[in-house]
């Protein structure tokens, strides 16, 4: 009876520690920002199949758009953006225009009185805002333009950067299938309205890794996509962590999984803290 006791225990400690319930075991960087890396269950063809988060509660943060364009300088790798703004930690505010300079977004932005591009994209469907005007609308908010009052919340804030919907208001997987796969750079909220930078280098398929962040136990309500291939940037710098993620994998273009570094790119969202 010992011994069964004995194998018993072992067996429950192994079924604990492969964390069957699928949720993400958070490391607190500081109040108010957490960090998971977590191994997805359906493992890619490449790579570690690892999904890196950084939650970031915007009551302790502050949100920051740098665009090479409003800071008359060339394109520059992640580490470069974060080191000369004294950013914590930093992802793609989203795709740019391979015409022109190279530094104008696909989508809307804005950053106060500066314009990166003022048409919005009618085919995106979400706008990260940020730098809000009062309190009566969420410090930070991935809006939803089909669901909720565009004109209305764009008064609202000082800050925009517009991305393809991947999840809807419904909590629908809005993405269409398609065989093509690659690494990626999200931008997520959840139900207390953290934002959430998300990173996977591994390459997926776009619809089914929606499906599979979906599926751990992290509270997403909205979700836009922010880049893809070798250019998704993921950078935490903070004194007590430093994480350093490039993408390198996409279909028809890159691959593989040899790139070991950042790419130069014009514009990205970083954090600070409140002051």
């Amino acid at each position: 009876m010992k011994n069964l006791f004995l194998v018993s225990c072992t067996i429950l400690g192994l079924f604990s520690s492969l964390n069957l319930t699928n949720e993400p075991v958070w490391t607190e960087v500081e109040k108010g920002l957490y960090y998971t890396s977590t191994t997805l269950s359906t493992k890619s063809e490449v790579g570690d199949s690892k999904v890196d988060i950084l939650k970031i509660n915007p009551q302790y943060f502050d949100f920051q758009l740098i665009c090479a364009s409003e800071k008359k300088s060339p394109s520059k790798i992640a580490s470069t953006w974060a080191n000369e703004n004294e950013l914590l930690a930093l992802v793609n505010a989203g795709m740019f225009k391979l015409e022109g300079d190279l530094k104008t977004c696909t989508g809307y932005m804005q950053n106060y009185k500066y314009v990166n591009n003022p048409a919005l994209n009618p085919s995106y469907k979400t706008v990260m805002a940020f730098n809000a005007k009062d309190t009566t609308v969420p410090a930070a908010h991935i809006i939803d333009i089909s669901c909720e009052n565009w004109k209305s919340l764009k008064s609202k804030y000082n800050s925009f950067s517009q991305g393809i919907r991947m999840i809807n208001c419904e909590g629908r997987n809005t993405w269409q299938q398609d065989q093509k796969k690659w690494s990626m750079v999200l931008l997520g909220e959840d139900k207390n309205q953290n934002i959430l930078f998300i990173f996977v280098r591994s390459p997926y398929r776009v619809h089914d890794f929606i499906n599979h962040l979906k599926s751990l136990n992290i509270g997403i309500t909205r979700l836009m996509y922010l880049e893809g291939g070798p250019e998704a940037s993921f950078y935490v710098n903070h004194p007590k962590m430093k994480v350093q993620k490039m993408g390198s994998y996409e279909t028809g273009f890159n691959e593989n999984d040899n790139n070991k570094e950042y790419w130069q790119i014009p514009n990205v969202i970083g954090i600070k803290r409140k002051k």
